[in-house]
């Protein structure tokens, strides 16, 4: 075959001085015909081409077939004539296009000797017969791949086509602008997914519903994975190594697949030299995992691996540790001796892959991965050779535990990240949903790329599915971080993904909805809303969430969850068919799954709360508890077994470890008093308004305060079995009310209302500073004048209880035309990206990052690089400054506290610092740095906050400045609570207290 190529080549070199060569010139747009009505343009590669070219090339004639119904030929010679023609080769190893170089038709220069990297141009009349070229050339096997599927995505293919079914739109015919292009070099070497935990998902589907011949994960299922991976120009595997799966290298045809699709084969940190020790390692036969002991039996297994794939692509993870995810088996050694031992393993590693593979190991892809107690020795003094990755991880919540040094950062061997988008393990797992934050990925992403980690990246993925888009956005991150300008650049790519998958006309909406989505699974992920832990697993525990306070904290959180599940159900009536299985793999199962899982929880926490104050709604919340569990099963169900008929049955667990969180909740009955059947719960208690306990205040609303126009509400609820007729009648003018009547049943919905206070400020008069007593939650430290009270009456046929309002009503002069913050009910809250001015500092700003915090938008110093500052003066000079004008009505000690996304030190030594102070007082150093898996680490990461505070004094009522100082650079601040000792416990520090 390659003879008659040359023949051809020959025929049209003979032909060229009758005939002109046009190429187009760079940055030159041409239209190229990829299908027309009659036929699809050929493809043409060379046989001594790598194979996965051929696989590429196949993948797009598919493609054109699944949208024209018309297949490309694929042809390996110039034997018939073609009005339009697609070229596709290796450089070197393509006789077609070597020609082209060698006669100067093509300038390949950007390219040549680069790592994958390729061109694209159309080239009119290059040889005879042939009207017009689009000529595809890459620098390696894999660049000449994602030259070819670059076509597949410009067609409007996805990525996703095989893996969320989303198929792509027909047409009859298919014309491209080709822009005459160099696509450069990725930014990240090496780009990868870790398949992991796959106990649940991609493991029980693999072995009995796609590839049931093998019964586990094997090449037909792994050739789907590389597929994958190839159009996300993917280019690394960690392939899965949990218990439930053999180990990939003793599974025939994995490893020769890897290669076929040009797939860069490595594994994780506890499977040193290419080997699965949980799957391979027999105790029974070869003694104990312990290198200090049975040296020889663990190189010899890692001599066989090493010679068995040294004619494959890999990259050799060395050091060792326990087995699966433990410490090295070496406690009875002293650290010192551990890591003596640990720089003999990495020793002798490296002197097997200079014997079997006969190449200097400085020239070969290596790992090292200071993971948990290696990262430990490492910062004690372990040795690691220079030419070695240092392969950087998260602390398995998304958060980058430590990132090289300046020194760090001139080895070769450069850096690289593991990072977690699904994990198992303490304080708890999340193994379900895809709930990592974009924003989240980004920022850790860039912060690591900043810090030269451009040589490794890799994913946890856990099953792939549902992280479609995580891995999408992972994958386009380390092609090309430029791509991404800020998490509005994240925003884009969320909206530009969703417009490919859906259309653009519904993208804008799809992109609030996940965006909304990703915020809410930031507060809490929804595998962790039964206030659960494992490793060791407890119970479910109470909420942190408030019922009773600012305006009901969980009630509010439910409701945001619901309203997403309504909107995404509608969107889902309007998707055409075609895409109804997609939209539901990708949107509407993870979506619809999170709220169902938020609802049975609080509502779970609703039944308990109104049960213990005698509500007849307690069995209405245990079956809206009941429902969404129900539900939830019903929607995995039809994920296994109805989409694509069946396609992914086995695919989706809705229980990962069988943990409790999953599980249905208990509920509870209410108490029976056998008096009143009616009641009332006022905001701010957990017991009902009654006049039988002396000064219980129960029947006394929050106080209100003019300068925030809030308002509070009250519960009118069923105890009993009968109807009720209620009324409200405000007996003040300026009180208002949402609803002045009811009827109380035991139907569902009808059990309580909840009705909302608030005054009409126009209507209020001017509070007198008269001193008097306080008056029920007067105690929040609102002082005790400028008030005007009121009642409200409620009443049945033979019952009456009297509601008191109270409100703050002062008409300062100085808070006219106030534009910051005002005390509330003894706090002040803040968003910290609401300043009243901020200053830029010597080496660094304050810049803002969006959809990321509770708030939406937190603030942080850069560049990554400013130096730190901690000395009080040079803080005030040198540092920028975010300034917060805010007002008292009191005045004492206050504790200011500061809420920050939970980030760790760049790298050891340094530290998560910000500076505070009230007025002219010198800065306070506040420093979110957490240690190992301490209890603070697991708490911060399961809410996803940090949150540090200090003292400071404010001197007297009325205005005030906080000010707040970089110390380390990168700290995302988000909220700050200024508390004078009225916040209550809540989940999130309350609604902001600014001036209405």
């Amino acid at each position: 075959m390659k003879k008659k190529i040359i023949i051809s080549i020959f025929c049209a070199i003979c032909l060229l001085p009758q005939m002109q060569v046009y190429a187009q010139k760079a940055g030159e747009i041409n239209s190229f015909t990829i299908s027309e009505k009659k036929a699809a343009s050929a493809i043409l590669i060379s046989e001594d081409d790598a194979k996965v070219v051929s696989i590429a090339a196949n993948l797009f004639a598919r493609d054109v077939e699944n949208i024209t119904e018309k297949h490309p030929k694929i042809i390996n010679e110039l034997s018939e004539s073609a009005d339009e023609l697609i070229i596709a080769g290796t450089m070197g190893k393509n006789d077609i296009i070597d020609q082209l170089i060698a006669e100067k038709k093509i300038d390949v220069s950007a390219v040549d000797g680069k790592w994958e990297s390729w061109s694209m141009q159309v080239i009119e009349k290059p040889f005879p017969g042939v009207k017009k070229a689009l000529v595809i050339i890459g620098s390696d096997r894999r660049a000449t791949t994602y030259g070819i599927l670059e076509l597949s995505r410009m067609m409007g293919v996805s990525t996703w086509e095989w893996w969320a079914d989303v198929l792509p739109q027909k047409r009859k015919e298919i014309t491209l602008d080709i822009e005459s292009k160099t696509y450069s070099s990725p930014s990240v070497k090496y780009r990868g997914l870790f398949l992991n935990d796959e106990d649940w998902g991609l493991q029980p589907w693999a072995a009995k519903t796609f590839e049931p011949e093998t019964g586990d994960i094997g090449p037909k299922t792994y050739a789907k994975i590389f597929e994958l991976m190839l159009r996300l120009r993917a280019n690394t595997i960690w392939p899965a190594m949990h218990g439930c799966t053999k180990a990939f290298y003793t599974i025939d045809g994995n490893a020769q697949t890897a290669d076929d699709y040009a797939i860069v084969v490595g594994t994780s940190h506890c499977e040193p030299m290419l080997c699965n020790i949980n799957a391979e390692w027999n105790h029974n036969t070869m003694g104990e995992w312990r290198y200090d002991n049975n040296a020889e039996t663990i190189r010899d297994l890692f001599e066989k691996r090493t010679k068995a794939t040294s004619n494959f692509e890999s990259i050799y993870t060395i050091g060792m540790r326990g087995e699966h995810d433990s410490p090295m088996n070496a406690k009875d050694l002293t650290k010192e001796d551990q890591m003596k031992l640990l720089e003999k393993v990495i020793a002798d590693q490296r002197e097997i892959m200079a014997k079997e593979t006969g190449k200097d190991p400085e020239t070969l892809p290596q790992a090292f991965i200071p993971y948990k107690e290696v990262l430990d020795y490492y910062q004690n003094g372990l040795e690691v050779p220079e030419d070695v990755t240092l392969m950087w991880t998260d602390d398995n919540y998304g958060y980058i535990r430590q990132l090289s040094t300046p020194e760090e950062q001139k080895r070769p061997g450069g850096g690289g990240i593991y990072y977690h988008a699904s994990y198992w393990g303490r304080p708890h797992d999340y193994l379900w949903l895809s709930s990592t934050n974009p924003m989240l990925m980004w920022e850790e992403m860039y912060k690591a790329y900043q810090f030269n980690c451009h040589d490794m990246w890799i994913l946890n993925c856990g099953d792939i599915k549902p992280l479609e888009y995580n891995i999408e956005m992972f994958m386009d991150m380390a092609w090309d971080i430029d791509a991404f300008t800020g998490t509005k650049g994240v925003e884009k790519h969320l909206n530009g993904w969703l417009s490919s998958l859906f259309g653009k006309e519904k993208a804008p909406q799809l992109t609030k909805l996940m965006m909304d989505y990703y915020h809410l699974c930031f507060m809490r992920r929804p595998e962790f809303m039964a206030w659960s832990q494992t490793e060791p697993t407890i119970k479910p525990q109470e909420t942190e969430l408030t019922q009773i306070r600012y305006g009901d904290e969980l009630t509010k959180y439910l409701q945001a969850w619901e309203r997403l599940a309504q909107e995404v159900k509608v969107l889902d009536d309007d998707i055409p068919a075609g895409q109804k299985d997609a939209f539901f793999e990708l949107v509407y199962y993870p979506v619809t799954g999170a709220s169902l899982m938020n609802q049975k929880w609080l509502y779970h926490y609703k039944n308990e709360l109104v049960a213990s104050q005698g509500r007849a709604s307690a069995q209405e919340f245990a079956k809206l508890s009941k429902e969404a569990y129900e539900q939830i099963k019903t929607e995995t169900k039809n994920f296994n077994n109805k989409l694509v008929n069946g396609k992914w049955k086995n695919m989706m667990s809705m229980a990962p470890r069988n943990l409790p969180v999953f599980s249905q909740p208990s509920y509870a009955l209410p108490a029976e008093d056998g008096e009143a059947d009616w009641g009332l719960v006022l905001e701010g208690y957990d017991i009902e308004a009654n006049k039988s306990i002396p000064n219980a205040y129960s029947d006394v609303l929050p106080l209100l305060n003019a300068y925030l126009k809030d308002s509070a509400f009250v519960d009118v609820f069923l105890k009993g079995g009968r109807e009720v007729d209620w009324k409200a009648e405000p007996k003040a003018p300026w009180i208002r009310l949402s609803a002045d009547h009811g009827k109380l049943t035991t139907a569902a919905g009808e059990q309580e209302q909840r009705l909302w206070v608030s005054i009409d400020w126009d209507q209020l008069p001017q509070g007198e500073n008269t001193i008097e007593a306080p008056l029920g939650q007067d105690y929040q430290l609102i002082p005790p004048a400028y008030k005007v009270y009121g009642t409200i009456e409620f009443s049945t046929d033979d019952t009456t209880v009297t509601v008191n309002v109270s409100t703050f009503n002062p008409k300062f002069k100085d808070l006219e035309n106030y534009e910051g913050f005002v005390e509330g009910n003894g706090y002040v809250s803040i968003n910290a990206e609401n300043t009243s001015s901020k200053k830029a500092g010597k080496e660094a700003d304050w810049k803002q990052f969006g959809g990321i915090g509770y708030s939406g938008n937190v603030v942080v110093a850069l560049p990554y690089n400013a130096k730190p500052v901690v000395e009080p003066t040079a803080i005030k000079e040198q540092s920028p400054m975010l300034e917060y004008d805010f007002y008292t009505f009191n005045f004492g000690e206050a504790d200011v506290q500061v809420q920050a996304v939970p980030t760790h030190p760049f790298y050891e030594g340094a530290s998560v610092r910000c500076a505070l102070a009230v007025d002219d007082a010198e800065p306070v150093i506040i420093d979110f740095k957490t240690v190992g898996r301490s209890n603070e680490w697991k708490q911060n990461v399961l809410k996803n906050a940090a949150v540090k505070s200090a003292k400071q004094m404010v001197a007297e009522p009325g205005k005030h400045k906080l000010k707040v100082w970089m110390v380390d650079p990168g700290v995302m601040i988000d909220q700050i609570l200024i508390d004078l000792g009225g916040w209550k416990s809540s989940y999130a520090f309350p609604p902001e207290t600014r001036k209405k």
